[in-house]
């Protein structure tokens, strides 16, 4: 029997009171809210041959939930799979005496299994009394009537056979595929290349029903329908009239298919691309890379309870579907996060992979830990403000400790560094930069290292960047706006300060230890204003430094902070160039410098991180309720250009502003989709027909709709979610930390996602 990879865990340990969200965020008592409840959860667990190759043939369950595969080397069952663990195909011994037999031939009579071999077709169901002789030589295939009476072909010859008796037999022209019988009519559907035929046991007559091109693989439906499969899309014919019902659908995530079923009155398609479900609404659930199958070569495909197996060329996967709540999600992703991506208390990416194989993998340094890091900082400030558990707390601490060292290791006061790592690991050598030989004064793509010996036992890594800049305020700002933690908090508003002073002392520039700004930390007007109107840097670094700056004044009242706020808004243009409509960016003139026509080659995905986190200090920190609305209108501006990507975290970041259209529903369709399997396996899109594919554009949009988070390669908030095509060997696992617990746990802070209203305390299972 298949192991089933789901353990119960009781989460109800924890005391959950959900608050209401505090005054500083905003948020109108009029907000919509998605009351928590429980919802559909796929993922998929893979089984792979244990011993030498051999040819998958044909895949069934039976009543009590086992599974057994055919194969060219006999039966085989899969063993000892669970989410990100692949398990094994190994042979089918319980019942010793199908050993001796060779078992040519696997399919299901009221959910038991029904085999052939070289002599009979048997079964050790019904006390094993089913035992009937054939006399065809080498039948390929074949079904079960519903009186233990069998069909079998060759490929070209038909027998039915009873009770070991050959009651008809035929040889036909055509070359015949597939065999299934209808309890409903009382007769057997033969698929052939060219044509359905439908062969009576009682008449014992053999007739065409319809004809096709390519036909491959077919099913009955419950509404009275037959699809067929071809090497072009699929058919549907009705099974009484045998008339085609429309013509053949090709808008399909793959053409060639190999096989089809309906499971739970949907329909399943196999191909040479992957899996694919039929939804209600027209439109299909993709099951393709190795998130979800062993290879995308689908041999077979067979219902299983509420599970759907996959066979394909090299393995079995199993596609689960299992309740759970947004919040149960959530606990999944905490113990991962918890168990497998903390490094000296940072949140990073786990790397070094081998064939996705976790056991394999190592926390290493990464140039954006403290950005991903402030990230996971935040979620859980909101995690605690809203469930008062104390481990959240605790995850607070650990998190803030490590972005505090970031600024206590730098050998320059009010400096922060990227990460630290001990040494012996990271490479401390000069760094030449090509890409950067355009920046805007000379020599700077030649630098000495960013990373240095900063004591006998750390190494530091400076060069820190905007986006850099902006994680350590947002994380920053929520610690000390939001914890609970008085002395956590005091330290918070120190670091801001000190950052802030350090940055408005070096002429609004990240001065690294070198003395040389880094290489994206400018916010002077010098730098700001000498690009055109429609490069993104000019509104994007405005509002930042703005945010950075009301920031620093909320909680610290110096009045230098203010100062700098109002000069750079009502003096240097920073109000009009941070209100400027979103839709004006776009690309540089020819006869810009540079470094402009580099920066705005493109939509830079970066870019709307680095805003909408800053938009927490951007927004609430307003100097006065004028400079609020403005804001606002920026914030929804921005947002609605970004609409389209559905991302979670952008529509959150907008909610904060008390919108009450943020886009919840596409917010929850976010959280939902995101996959359990975060390993980044090839994944390929670009072939689909299902999908409408848009021009070549500056924001590098590739579809009319954005795809599922579990159906693209890439989950990052500041990578191009509409990216198709990324190819992949399972060498990393990205982070939930960022990904899915900040909106999530945002979202429940806002007051917008409920605490679960129904859940049934399970949560998946994984190999820790």
């Amino acid at each position: 029997m298949m192991l089933r990879a789901l353990a119960v865990v009781m989460v109800g340990l924890l005391l959950w009171r959900c608050s209401a969200p505090p005054r500083e965020t905003s948020v109108s008592t009029a907000m919509p809210v998605y009351q928590d409840i429980g919802y559909t959860q796929d993922y998929g667990v893979k089984y792979t041959l244990a011993g030498r190759p051999t040819e998958l043939q044909k895949v069934c369950a039976d009543r009590n939930g086992n599974v057994q595969v055919l194969s060219r080397e006999g039966l085989l069952k899969p063993f000892n799979g669970q989410l990100l663990v692949p398990g094994t195909l190994v042979p089918e011994t319980s019942y010793r005496p199908l050993k001796d037999k060779n078992i040519k031939g696997l399919t299901t009579l009221d959910r038991q299994f029904v085999y052939f071999d070289d002599h009979a077709v048997l079964a050790n169901a019904w006390a094993g009394e089913v035992y009937c002789k054939y006399t065809m030589p080498h039948p390929r295939f074949f079904a079960a009537g519903s009186a233990f009476d069998f069909l079998l072909s060759d490929g070209r010859s038909l027998q039915y056979v009873k009770d070991s008796k050959v009651l008809w037999e035929d040889i036909t022209p055509e070359v015949l595929l597939d065999i299934q019988y209808d309890a409903s009519r009382k007769q057997f559907w033969i698929l052939a290349k060219k044509s359905v035929l439908i062969f009576s046991p009682e008449q014992k007559t053999l007739v065409r029903a319809f004809s096709g091109e390519g036909f491959t693989c077919f099913t009955q439906t419950h509404n009275n329908r037959i699809v067929v499969g071809t090497s072009n899309g699929y058919g549907t014919w009705d099974a009484d009239s045998h008339t085609q019902i429309g013509s053949l659908h090709k808008a399909l995530p793959a053409r060639t298919l190999t096989t089809v079923k309906e499971i739970n009155n949907h329909l399943w398609f196999g191909s040479t691309q992957g899996a694919f479900m039929l939804r209600d609404d027209g439109k299909f659930n993709y099951y393709a890379s190795q998130r979800w199958l062993p290879d995308n070569h689908v041999k077979d495909i067979a219902a299983n309870g509420n599970d759907v197996l996959v066979l394909t060329s090299t393995g079995l996967a199993c596609i689960r579907f299992e309740k759970m709540t947004l919040f149960d999600k959530a606990q999944f992703y905490e113990a991962q996060v918890r168990q497998r991506h903390i490094r000296y208390g940072f949140n990073c990416d786990m790397t070094n992979l081998k064939d996705g194989n976790i056991a394999t993998a190592q926390v290493s340094y990464h140039d954006s830990d403290n950005l991903w890091t402030a990230m996971y900082l935040a979620s859980q400030v909101f995690r605690h403000k809203v469930t008062h558990d104390p481990e959240a707390l605790q995850n607070c601490v650990e998190a803030f400790e490590a972005m505090e060292r970031l600024h206590t290791l730098a050998p320059v006061k009010g400096l922060f560094g990227r990460t630290f790592e001990r040494p012996g690991i990271a490479i401390i050598r000069e760094e030449y930069r090509e890409n950067i030989l355009d920046y805007w004064y000379p020599d700077y793509a030649r630098v000495p290292s960013s990373w240095q010996h900063v004591s006998p036992a750390w190494d530091w890594r400076g060069s820190a960047s905007s986006d850099q800049t902006v994680g350590q305020y947002f994380a920053l700002t929520v610690v000390a706006e939001y914890s609970d933690d008085a002395a956590l908090k005091q330290r918070a508003v120190h670091l801001i300060d000190q950052l802030s002073a350090y940055i408005l002392a070096n002429d609004l520039t990240l001065v690294d230890y070198d003395g040389r700004p880094t290489l994206w930390g400018r916010w002077n007007p010098a730098y700001i204003n000498r690009f055109p109107e429609m490069v993104g840097d000019r509104r994007l670094g405005s509002s930042n430094i703005i945010a950075f700056m009301q920031t620093a004044y909320h909680f610290t009242k110096k009045k230098e902070y203010k100062d700098k706020v109002e000069q750079l808004l009502y003096r240097d243009g920073y109000l009009k160039n941070l209100t400027r409509p979103i839709s004006d960016i776009t690309y540089a003139p020819k006869d810009a410098d540079a470094w402009s026509r580099m920066l705005s080659d493109g939509w830079n995905n970066s870019d709307d991180e680095m805003y909408f986190l800053g938009y927490w200090g951007l927004y609430p920190y307003a100097l006065n309720d004028s400079l609020r609305a403005q804001y606002k209108e920026a914030i929804r501006d921005h947002w609605a250009f970004e609409r389209s990507e559905k991302d979670g975290l952008w529509n959150l970041c907008y909610a904060m502003t008390g919108a009450p259209d943020f886009g919840l529903d596409e917010t929850v369709w976010y959280l939902k989709e995101f996959p359990l399997d975060m390993i980044e396996w090839s994944q390929h899109n670009s072939h689909r027909k299902d999908i409408e594919l848009v021009p070549e554009n500056f924001r590098s949009e590739t579809t009319r709709e954005i795809l599922p988070p579990d159906e693209r390669p890439e989950l990052k908030h500041n990578r191009n979610l509409f990216r198709l095509d990324k190819d992949g060997s399972g060498a990393a696992e990205i982070s939930a930390g960022d990904t899915f617990l900040l909106p999530y746990w945002m979202g429940r802070f806002l007051g917008v996602i409920s605490a679960p209203q129904a859940t049934n305390n399970v949560l998946v299972s994984e190999p820790f």
